[in-house]
């Protein structure tokens, strides 16, 4: 006679293989939680001492204690910074460039992307050779900047946007996402008369939009972040960008700032270094309200663009 099986719930396999686990995994798993608790604790201290200060009153800024919150809460150092016509300037500008950038690396990566992930694209192994090399060997600093000079691109944003709106890594993720579309819904739209800009637009962008979500992400922080070559191609400070001014204030310890913000405020109220820390966390939230939003993206996105042919 033979036995039948039972299938157990899914419950119940899991809580059986819990009661499985032996001391020294648990004691294990409890130590991994410590260290990465810890470590937690340290990546996230400098974000909350930095927004800490930058609420601080002159006199507790000058403390030599830990900055977990501010016992008297001030934001005059964000009038300061908010007032001041070169960072909003900045701001602007930084917002254009993220932007711009943005859709128009979103855009030049799919319509390039799209024609690879076909097969029977003519030279393909070709084009995907010499794509792959710029990601070894690039011209460098000197050749990249004698090519926007020459393209008349110097004090605008174009050259801070078109030298990298394209990225070898960013096409191979997302042509390795086309390819696991299924080629009947090609066949399909061409069947039905569709063109391939239709395909692309109303097919396999909208199914793709984990990997396009990352590859957003990604290159709006890129943009966001990016200040060198700013300092390269920008001089006119009409046209800087935000982190240029960011690194003059903290990095170079300018006062400047403080100078154009001063208006009618007790100078006795802030101090260079809540002025520093506003900048900073002004800087960087509009990325931290972004990512949330795009970060259940990006593990699928980068897993099914990262599969091999």
């Amino acid at each position: 006679m033979v036995a039948e099986r039972v299938d157990l719930p899914r419950h119940a396999v899991k809580s059986r293989r819990r009661m499985r686990r032996s001391g020294g995994e648990m004691v294990f798993d409890g130590f991994n939680l410590l260290l990465l608790g810890f470590a937690g604790l340290l990546a996230l201290y400098p974000f909350v001492y930095t927004l800490s200060l930058s609420f601080s009153t002159a006199s507790e800024a000058r403390r030599d204690t830990l900055h977990l919150y501010p016992t008297q809460v001030s934001t005059m150092a964000y009038q300061i910074v908010l007032s001041s016509p070169e960072i909003v300037t900045g701001l602007t500008n930084t917002l254009v460039r993220t932007v711009l950038g943005t859709l128009l690396t979103v855009f030049l990566t799919c319509i390039a992307a799209y024609p690879l992930a076909h097969k029977e694209l003519p030279h393909r192994s070709l084009i995907l050779f010499i794509i792959l090399f710029t990601m070894i060997f690039s011209g460098g600093i000197v050749p990249g900047y004698l090519l926007v000079r020459s393209l008349g691109m110097i004090n605008t944003v174009w050259a801070l946007i078109l030298p990298t709106a394209l990225s070898a890594f960013n096409i191979i993720i997302v042509k390795n996402f086309f390819q696991q579309l299924p080629e009947s819904l090609h066949e399909a739209a061409r069947v039905e008369g569709a063109s391939e800009w239709a395909i692309l637009f109303r097919i396999y962008m909208p199914l793709s939009r984990p990997v396009l979500a990352t590859i957003t992400l990604w290159t709006a922080v890129g943009h966001w972040n990016q200040w060198f070559d700013a300092l390269l191609y920008i001089t006119d400070d009409r046209k800087q960008v935000l982190q240029c001014f960011l690194q003059r204030i903290v990095i170079e310890n300018s006062t400047q700032l403080i100078d154009m913000g001063k208006m009618s405020q007790d100078i006795a109220s802030y101090t260079p270094e809540t002025v520093k820390a506003a900048t900073v966390v002004i800087i960087i939230l509009p990325m931290l309200l972004l990512y949330p939003f795009l970060q259940r993206y990006i593990v699928s996105g980068v897993l099914l663009g990262g599969v091999k042919e």
